[in-house]
């Protein structure tokens, strides 16, 4: 088994490769104003929904001999036995013990990475929705598989963002997303129903109505009364496709078509 030495490997290819992609809106959003056009991602059979929650994406690294990274979405804030962590948005100190639980020394050469999002604390300006006690939680909402660490670490920086970017991570379809969480003790985000995509709305206003009846409180409070979710997160079975239907999105979208009225 090849061994990754976080003392020599080349950290910033550790970190694009590792990085969380950019989902899709459900709906395009239009360039020229954020708003919202009534073309939409495209989906077959059974789409899972999970809530969105609003916090900010963080990531655990497990490299093959057990040792383990921390980061947010863009940056590695953390490897372990640091003495001194970057503690931005409480990332590490919500993670950490997590991380501590996954490490093993593993019998393949993969890379694991569990992104989970942390919500509540001061994350984010909607913490308040989740917490009144500046509580801090973490849910698990996709883990990635990546084979053959060691040949991407020879590739340059630009390969190695055309490979993320270009869907090269491989993750783990729902059913072994979940069946990973259990045996890990990890929470997933929230399932709110699993549907036929015939009957996905197709148009705005109508999605609009359709985030309000199917997530309209969070399911993830910590503690207090529980305030309106973010939105949705919509994925094909095998995850082959993925979309988010955030409430902020169809509201400004539609004041703006009233407003035009």
């Amino acid at each position: 088994m090849s061994r990754i030495d976080l003392r020599t490997v080349d950290l910033k290819a550790i970190n694009s490769m590792t990085k969380y992609p950019s989902i899709p809106t459900y709906h395009s959003l239009d360039p020229r104003n954020g708003g919202l056009r009534e073309e939409c991602v495209e989906f077959t059979g059974p789409v899972t929904l999970t809530e969105k929650v609003d916090g900010t994406n963080g990531r655990i690294v497990v490299l093959p001999d057990g040792s383990y990274l921390i980061g947010s979405r863009e940056e590695l804030l953390y490897a372990r036995g640091d003495l001194i962590g970057n503690p931005a948005l409480g990332i590490v100190d919500a993670l950490r013990p997590v991380a501590e639980t996954l490490t093993r020394v593993a019998e393949d050469e993969r890379i694991t990475v569990y992104y989970l999002e942390v919500y509540g604390g001061k994350v984010t300006g909607a913490s308040r929705n989740y917490t009144g006690s500046r509580q801090v939680g973490h849910r698990l909402f996709d883990v990635a598989e990546l084979d053959d660490p060691a040949t991407l670490l020879g590739w340059p920086a630009e390969r190695i963002a055309a490979w993320r970017d270009g869907g090269g991570q491989r993750f783990l379809p729902e059913d072994d997303l979940l069946s990973r969480a259990t045996a890990l003790g990890l929470a997933p985000a929230p399932r709110l129903d699993t549907v036929a995509a015939a009957d996905l709305p197709r148009e705005v206003e109508k999605m609009s109505a359709y985030l309000a009846d199917r997530a309209p409180r969070t399911l993830v409070a910590l503690d207090g009364p529980a305030g309106p979710s973010e939105g949705i997160v919509l994925r094909s079975a095998d995850r082959s496709v993925i979309a988010k239907a955030r409430f902020q999105d169809y509201e400004r979208t539609l004041r703006r078509r009233a407003a035009r009225r």
